[in-house]
């Protein structure tokens, strides 16, 4: 069964249906709720009496399905926003559901509820459409701020992924070959086919070349690299990216 929980000035919150919610005093007909999808019955009902008792300025109308929501929209205030709790499920297997809300539901804005704050995640849900994602690692406070901020037509993320990511970037910088900038880019192809012992066929074939094409890159690399055949080159890649001059 669905929850429909009103916001309410200085008490806590109730739930009820959408028709005893409108004889409450007060309540604003035109009000826009927040839309919350959990498949689980008692998370969906704990984050939304979680959500409104914080504060959460919408009414709160919790659903276990979309079909669901579709039998039962009619009774229900114009959603302002969606929140999805997709729990410890993988971005990848829900892109084409999160995608799905999103256009059924714009302008109101999809965000994500998630128990990973990995960065992989974070932008497969964000490429899918969605205007936030807020990993379970935050407070309820911080995931009222982000349903706010996405209805306001920002997008939020959390700043420990965003760190993470930098953290990331910086380190492929300080791994980056020692070889980079001496090859132009097919160069570089070559000498990275000719580090795993590819023959020139192979080399040709994957790179769409011709066999002869191959051939003058290997002797410019060999140039390069002051060697004087095949196997000479492969030995001093394989120092070079080692960093062991001994190659052990």
């Amino acid at each position: 069964m669905p929850t429909f929980l009103q916001q309410q000035h200085g008490e806590n919150a109730i739930s009820q249906t959408p028709q005893e919610a409108e004889k409450q005093p007060g309540s604003n007909g035109d009000k826009r709720c927040l839309l919350l999808f959990d498949s689980r019955a008692l998370g969906r009902e704990c984050l939304a009496r979680t959500l409104i008792n914080h504060g959460l300025s919408m009414d709160v109308a919790a659903f276990g399905s979309i079909d669901e929501w579709r039998e039962m929209k009619s009774d229900f205030p114009p959603v302002g926003a969606v929140l999805l709790n997709i729990g410890a499920r993988k971005a990848r297997d829900l892109t084409a559901h999160i995608s799905g809300l999103a256009a059924q539901f714009r302008p109101a804005p999809v965000v994500v509820l998630s128990d990973s704050d990995d960065i992989a995640q974070i932008l497969q849900v964000l490429e899918s459409g969605a205007q936030g994602y807020i990993p379970a690692s935050v407070g309820v406070d911080v995931c009222i701020e982000a349903i706010g901020l996405a209805m306001a037509g920002g997008v939020f993320v959390p700043a420990s992924s965003v760190l993470a990511a930098r953290h990331l970037i910086a380190t492929e910088k300080q791994e980056t070959s020692p070889l980079a900038g001496m090859f132009t880019l097919r160069q570089a192809e070559v000498v990275e086919a000719l580090r795993k012992g590819k023959t020139n066929k192979i080399i040709a074939y994957e790179l769409n070349l011709r066999e002869s094409t191959v051939k003058v890159h290997i002797r410019n690399i060999m140039k390069k690299l002051k060697a004087t055949n095949r196997t000479e080159v492969a030995c001093k890649l394989n120092e070079q990216f080692s960093g062991d001059p001994n190659g052990s």
